[in-house]
């Protein structure tokens, strides 16, 4: 499977990777430092290796964000993992410290790994 993360999101990616290896579940890790303009030929070359469930992560709207960014470019060019997304929902959110709202949201390290043993 293929985590492609960006942000602050990329170290709870490899945090979930090592914790999904304990579990014998391989996690690749691969950080877009930037959306616009994106590595698209780095991001396909990872997606398209094995049938992977590919996961993005972010802390952005499921809208607008790196996981529609990836989905366009995986599907512009014939790439049709399973492709999931870690990302905020699309609507107004309750104001709140950082570790509150990543907690609230489902961010956290914890509901990652969660996600994707669902998702497998």
């Amino acid at each position: 499977m293929l985590i492609i993360s960006t942000g602050f999101m990329t170290m709870r990616a490899l945090d979930a990777a090592e914790r999904l290896a304990a579990d014998n579940v391989h996690a690749a890790v691969l950080h877009v430092p930037t959306i616009k303009p994106s590595d698209t030929g780095t991001i396909l070359a990872e997606a398209r290796e094995g049938g992977r469930l590919v996961v993005t992560a972010e802390k952005h709207t499921v809208v607008g964000g790196l996981g529609e960014a990836g989905a366009t470019t995986l599907l512009t060019c014939g790439v049709t993992p399973t492709l999931r997304m870690i990302a905020l929902p699309n609507e107004f959110l309750e104001a709140g410290a950082c570790r509150r709202c990543t907690r609230c949201t489902g961010l956290t390290v914890g509901k990652m790994v969660e996600r994707i043993k669902d998702w497998l």
